[in-house]
């Protein structure tokens, strides 16, 4: 079992940045891959980025490649999201998920979330 809080959202101007945090209670959380989603009003919860059990490894979205990175801190139990270059269209509640072992890119891969965080960018 693993519990998680997001934090870090908020207003910011289009080409600003912020960094979404993600707390994970437990012992194990190095045995969870992460990933970040979000949803905008009326639309499904689309993938963001995910990492691996170590962060070896990193997965993004298309339209975030370049401007998003994704980080974890296993001693902690914390997993970033670091936002640059914002467009509106990134606006969007922002959820925190972890997967046993392996990253993945579904929502239904991921049994365990966050309660998410508002990211509004204005142009």
């Amino acid at each position: 079992q693993v519990q998680l809080v997001e934090s870090g959202g908020g207003l910011v101007q289009a080409g600003g940045s912020l960094r979404l945090s993600c707390a994970a209670s437990g012992r194990t959380f190095g045995r969870y891959a992460m990933g970040w989603f979000r949803q905008a009003p009326g639309k499904e919860r689309d993938f963001v980025a995910a990492i691996s059990r170590n962060g070896g490894s990193t997965y993004y979205a298309d339209s975030v490649k370049g401007r998003f990175t994704i980080s974890r801190d296993n001693a902690n139990n914390m997993v970033y999201l670091q936002m640059n270059s914002l467009k509106p269209e990134d606006t969007a509640v922002y959820y925190c998920a972890a997967r046993p072992l392996i990253a993945g890119t579904s929502t239904l891969e991921y049994g365990y979330w966050g309660q998410g965080t508002q990211v509004t960018v204005s142009s």
